[in-house]
């Protein structure tokens, strides 16, 4: 299913209040009347079926998107992250399971608005992980719970709490909760008094300077042309058996090679070792010349 379903899109603002109310004058749909829904759309592709689906249920989205308000992004986004885990939902619905339609798309609704959060909140590199998405979505509630509710950090009992009620590290709970807490700003945000300025001008570039790219550039292919010289020392078998364990992006195995020249695993790597120590010589020669 698409969004083609062309449904009512949140705004902000006046906008946003006015989808709201209309929302909740769709009517809820009784459990049998969702089931002959669900059945038209899954067994006939009745895309009507599904748009009554979806449309009965945008008030439950408004309902989970408001409990995600504390994260500092606009509701209308959250409702409309919201709307494409209905859909969802909607899609992979199977009515014959016994369970209503409301019950599944919730945490369809949910994980859609949650991953919207943390692709929001990128920039300041929260983790991915089943346990790192706990303690992200779980920290408010249980912070609520101890009573902390300033804007400071943690105090060192309530963070061992959290620790041991989410199970994360300590450290997580505290670094989670100062990203919670302090505002994200812009990095196109003003500093000056004439607002010529902006913070990102004063960020420290930690890439290297052009003379230093070039620098490397220039060392890197002086170790190479050193490298060419120096593999003339072996012959075309220790050539060959040097560059696929030692320089190919995948070495191939002493077994292969030692089929390949019909000798023993321990000849090849005998072999092996041998060019390497003659080129290692030659290079040093080379570079001391």
């Amino acid at each position: 299913m698409s969004t083609a379903l062309a449904l009512p899109s949140p705004l902000a603002g006046e906008s946003l209040s006015r989808y709201i109310d209309q929302v909740h004058r769709i009517p809820v749909l009784g459990a049998e009347e969702e089931y002959v829904l669900a059945t038209a759309w899954r067994e006939h592709g009745d895309v009507d079926a599904a748009r009554k689906l979806v449309t009965s249920h945008l008030r439950l989205v408004v309902k989970i998107a408001s409990g995600f308000r504390g994260y500092g992004l606009p509701l209308s986004d959250l409702i409309g992250e919201g709307n494409i885990g209905l859909m969802t939902a909607v899609r992979k619905f199977e009515p014959d399971r016994g369970f209503r339609l409301s019950t599944y798309a919730m945490w369809w609704i949910k994980a859609s608005i949650q991953e919207y959060i943390l692709r929001s909140w990128s920039m300041v590199k929260l983790g991915t992980t089943a346990a790192q998405k706990k303690l992200f979505f779980g920290l408010a509630r249980v912070k609520r719970k101890l009573g902390e509710i300033g804007g400071g950090d943690l105090k060192p009992e309530s963070v061992r709490q959290i620790a041991r009620t989410l199970d994360v590290p300590e450290a997580d709970v505290v670094e989670v909760n100062r990203r919670l807490v302090q505002p994200v700003t812009s990095l196109n945000a003003p500093v000056a008094v004439d607002g010529q300025a902006e913070m990102q001008d004063f960020l420290a570039d930690d890439r290297p300077s052009v003379e230093e790219v070039l620098a490397e550039r220039s060392e890197a292919r002086h170790r190479r042309d050193l490298l060419q010289r120096a593999m003339d020392v072996l012959n075309e078998r220790e050539r060959a058996i040097l560059v696929a364990r030692r320089l190919s992006a995948t070495p191939k195995l002493l077994e292969e090679l030692a089929g390949e020249y019909g000798v023993s695993r321990e000849r090849i790597r005998q072999i092996e070792e041998r060019a390497f120590q003659k080129v290692s010589q030659r290079v040093l020669a080379l570079a001391a010349a």
